[in-house]
């Protein structure tokens, strides 16, 4: 199968193809990827993508996948309310 039609995370639309090119660049790191690919920054939060894309980096890489980090969840420090944001968008 072409590394183009392989879609590794949906929601940034990034391929297998993409995801090897920035390997072969150096980007060795899931941090790195996640700057560079916005792999993991969409909705699901690398929910669905992470461990997919930290296995085919050992892979990849020749490493175990235990040697690979995960991505570091970086989860929101305070809430917003929908009221606050209903009356920003309204002035």
């Amino acid at each position: 199968m072409d590394k183009k039609n392989i879609i590794m995370c949906r929601c940034e639309d990034v391929t297998l193809e993409d995801l090897h090119k920035k390997i072969d660049e150096g980007y060795e790191t899931f941090e790195d990827l996640k700057r560079l690919l916005r792999i993991g920054m969409g909705p699901c939060q690398a929910n669905t993508c992470g461990q997919l894309i930290q296995k085919e980096l050992a892979t990849y890489l020749g490493k175990k996948v235990g040697d690979v980090k995960p991505h570091k969840a970086r989860p929101m420090l305070q809430g917003i309310s929908l009221e606050s944001i209903a009356k920003e968008a309204k002035k």
